[in-house]
């Protein structure tokens, strides 16, 4: 099978979705597919034996990380060379709509995956009164496709309560091969601890942005004795964070990568997770695997992912004080820590990353079929009209 991918983003950029869009490549090259990807401009030439086209576009003003990624003739030259079998558009924004166009102007078959919570991106960066203007726009590039893509049960749902159309549940897994307790490293907590690597050490992974209420874990966290806190990751907000957190038991490591990630994850204790705009939620699945219980909320795509008492400890979002008791509670009761850990390991492992992209290649057989029956209908009333 030939897929054309339209991304708004990719690396250098790591965030939930460019980790599931590798791991996509990786599963397809293995698989026999071939891939041509288009996405931002910064973005390495080929990624696990896939060409990967740039396309050009400065950046969005209102989140600097993601670029207005804009059509060209090289766009369309590139994908009629390549005669793709399907089409798939990633989270249609800026390039996702040319994706978009191009497939309906070739009669292509066009999958289309939705990766973010809009009405909490639009609140943050717009305001309220664009949420209905969003939800219209994102509806009306999406009910082209002849399948969408959602990653949690939650999101099923919200997408189906807003008119989307052809919508199903793309699960998520995680590589238990490559996230591991056993990765644990001295120098690794040494360095997360501030040098302190006999206290209780809570991570955050992730972007550090304000959607993902970052800023919420310093209060929750601060004046906890034997307990430190480190924030892996980076973003637009970073510098205002760091500056934000002056004076706090907290280490900032900026972006990890590879090696470095599975080892930041496995050399801690517990992941701290403020955020309540995750679709699926990705870095708490990691953090599992790699033996460690999640705080965070109930909301979103982690209703799919977190046990309360048996691999996480859940807090209200409203009460965010609440964060820090459970982080306490861990820090007092070794046991509860030992059993949560035993749960988040287990669940972690239940999660298969392989079939999950094998399911994926079953909607892009599912949207071929689904397209090939709408041309078939097509032609059928266009044969019912009067000469």
């Amino acid at each position: 099978m030939r897929i054309a991918i339209f991304s708004e983003t990719f690396l250098p950029k790591i965030d939930g979705v460019v980790s599931v869009l590798c791991l996509a490549l990786q599963h397809l090259r293995d698989k026999g597919h071939e891939v041509l990807l288009f996405g931002p401009p910064d973005m390495p030439e080929e990624y696990a034996g896939h060409r990967l086209v740039r396309t050009g576009g400065p950046r969005f003003w209102l989140y600097p990380e993601l670029r207005i990624n804009l059509p060209s003739m090289h766009i369309v030259r590139e994908l009629r060379a390549f005669q793709p079998d399907v089409v798939h558009v990633v989270n249609p924004a800026f390039l996702g709509p040319t994706g978009i166009a191009l497939a309906r102007l070739f009669d292509l078959p066009l999958v289309a995956s939705a990766h973010m919570d809009i009405p909490s991106y639009t609140t943050h960066y717009v305001g309220e009164w664009g949420v209905p203007i969003a939800w219209w726009l994102f509806r009306t590039a999406h009910n082209i496709a002849d399948l969408n893509l959602a990653p949690s049960s939650a999101m099923v749902n919200q997408l189906r309560t807003h008119g989307y159309k052809r919508v199903r549940w793309w699960h998520r897994g995680i590589d238990t091969e490559r996230f591991r307790p056993d990765l644990r490293d001295h120098v690794m907590r040494h360095r997360l601890s501030g040098g302190h690597p006999g206290e209780l050490l809570a991570i955050y992974v992730g972007r550090i942005t304000r959607e993902k209420n970052v800023h919420l874990l310093r209060d929750a966290l601060q004046g906890l004795e034997g307990v430190r806190l480190a924030l892996v990751g980076g973003g637009p907000e970073l510098d205002q964070m760091r500056a934000y957190f002056a004076g706090t038991e907290t280490t900032f490591t900026g972006y990890l990568r590879g090696d470095e990630l599975v080892s930041a994850f496995a050399s801690a204790d517990v992941l701290v997770f403020p955020s309540t705009s995750e679709t699926f939620g990705l870095a708490p699945l990691e953090a599992m695997a790699c033996g460690l219980p999640v705080v965070a909320s109930l909301t979103g795509g982690l209703v799919d992912t977190l046990r309360d008492g048996v691999n996480a400890l859940v807090y209200d979002p409203n009460e965010p004080a609440q964060l820090g008791e459970r982080v306490r509670m861990l820090r007092d009761s070794p046991e509860l820590l030992a059993r949560l850990r035993a749960g988040a390991i287990a669940h972690a492992r239940g999660r298969n990353w392989q079939a999950t992209m094998d399911q994926l290649i079953g909607f892009y057989e599912l949207g071929i079929r689904y397209h090939r029956q709408s041309q078939i209908r097509r032609r059928l009333r266009l044969s019912r009209l009067p000469a």
